[in-house]
């Protein structure tokens, strides 16, 4: 068994679509590869194989390596509900919310449960490609790190240290991340890579041959903007950098909320040529010729519903639906529509109850038990087939009468659609995925899908990331020197 772990000069480098990338690679050349992240942070979540919950980013690379994802490829989950506190996820299931300094003394203590998810991983795979969070160079953090070199030196895992060369800055951010670190952690770093390189890459070979020569590292590669990137499922903020997607006719708005979370759920609407996928910042109206406002998954719903009302959103979307407008919610953005959410244990932050936006005649209870399941199924009204999952806390009532949206297959139903048919919500991440549902909700405000499977999307894309890489990283190099982590 040989691994490697990719860390970053900083946040946002493109680790993850690097280890996807490399995972699909490696796995078309005939090994078993397992993707792995101690620690994650973020609200887009994935239901793995086995019933837990792990980052979304770890689910796609799982798919790159053809694999069932399990809990193991993220053992340790944050999901932030405030600027303050996060919901810990510990092996696929919901362990505590801890603030961000409480949360800090705590982390050392995961280490076991890490290695532990780490070392079956290793048993089961030929190379398991390891990510990193954030940088090593935030050596404030180091005590008790599990994310980088605490992981890496627990584990002797060899690492890349990966540099953005887009965002500028590159030779010094990777020269200066050696300088700030303990020496035994410089001495994990095995060589470097540059990404997202625009124009010839042939003009910075003087800039290569500085980093190698100052740090002493091997650089194996240098990545160009790979514009297939864009057509991977996002994790953490790769749709929401780009406020419209799309130059359709048919525009569909989704509100930016501050804890919006699964807004991978837009991404087979982005790639439709017949729409405009508008992700509506703070300070913005909602656009008044949108076909359909979209409320998004939260992972604070009270709290977002109480920001959404501040930027008056509400009024926007009061108006929409006086104007013969669609509006459907998702997950957390179902419960914002309905008459109430009660929040009595305090589960997503303080006890109370805020009165909804009264769209659909449902009632909301936050809980403890937190449902995380993968589904299939129909709609009611049009018989078009869907594949999804849920993950939410709280129990949804809808009251007498009401007609549900979704019949799962296993015969029990989801979601409420008003009489109209206009406005309706329901639980089901992922909703868009299959053509049949896509185009179904696409027929009703005037747009024609064109019918390509969301998964089908992301392998292709995948493949083709592989092969991009394939032609400029020293995969052999790379390789020689995943064996020292054997």
């Amino acid at each position: 068994m040989a691994a490697i772990m990719l860390q970053g000069t900083g946040s946002d480098v493109g680790k993850s679509v690097l280890v996807a990338g490399l995972c699909r690679l490696f796995t078309d050349r005939g090994l078993k590869v397992r993707p792995f992240k101690p620690q994650n942070m973020s609200n887009n979540a994935a239901v793995a194989a086995d019933g837990g919950e792990i980052g979304r980013a770890q689910a796609l690379q799982a798919i790159a390596c053809r694999t069932p994802a399990t809990s193991d490829m993220n053992p340790v989950l944050l999901k932030p509900q405030s600027d303050k506190g996060a919901q810990l996820v510990v092996q696929g299931r919901v362990n505590a919310t801890f603030g961000a300094e409480d949360y800090q003394r705590h982390k050392a203590v995961l280490l076991d449960q890490v290695l532990a998810s780490y070392a079956r991983l290793r048993a089961e795979a030929d190379l398991v490609i390891v990510e990193g969070a954030g940088s090593p160079a935030e050596i404030n953090l180091r005590g008790g790190d599990i994310a980088n070199m605490g992981f890496a030196r627990a584990a002797c895992v060899p690492v890349l240290l990966v540099g953005d060369i887009d965002r500028g800055g590159v030779i010094a951010s990777i020269v200066g991340t050696q300088a700030v670190l303990d020496p035994d952690d410089a001495a994990m770093i095995r060589g470097f890579l540059i990404n997202k390189f625009r124009g010839d890459t042939r003009l910075f070979d003087d800039g290569y041959w500085e980093i190698a020569h100052r740090t002493g590292w091997p650089g194996l590669g240098v990545v160009p903007w790979l514009a297939v990137a864009r057509r991977l499922p996002a994790e953490d903020a790769v749709v929401l950098d780009r406020p419209q997607v799309g130059d359709g006719k048919v525009v569909i708005a989704v509100p930016m909320l501050p804890r919006i979370a699964n807004f991978d759920d837009f991404d087979p609407l982005a790639q439709e040529a017949g729409v405009s996928l508008r992700m509506v910042p703070p300070g913005e109206p909602l656009p008044a010729e949108a076909a359909l406002i979209i409320l998004p998954g939260s992972k604070a719903t009270i709290a977002d519903l109480a920001f959404l009302r501040a930027q008056g959103w509400d009024i926007d979307i009061a108006a929409h639906v006086r104007r013969g407008g669609h509006v459907l919610g998702l997950c957390g953005g179902y419960q914002m529509m309905g008459l109430s959410i009660a929040d009595p244990l305090g589960i997503e932050g303080p006890a109370g109850t805020m009165p909804g936006l009264g769209l659909l005649p449902v009632t909301t209870e936050m809980s403890g038990d937190k449902r995380v399941t993968e589904v299939t199924g129909t709609s009611l009204a049009d018989g078009a087939p869907f594949r999804g999952y849920e993950i939410h806390a709280g129990r949804t009532v809808a009251g007498p009468g009401t007609a549900p949206l979704l019949r799962f297959s296993d015969g029990t139903v989801d979601g409420v659609v008003s009489a109209c048919g206009r406005i309706a919500g329901c639980y089901v991440h992922g909703l868009f995925n299959r053509p049949e549902q896509r185009a179904a909700w696409l027929a009703r405000i005037g747009a024609v899908s064109d019918g390509v499977d969301q998964a089908d999307r992301v392998d292709a894309a995948l493949d083709e990331l592989a092969r991009g890489l394939a032609q400029v990283i020293d995969t052999e190099r790379l390789l020689a020197i995943a064996a020292e982590g054997a």
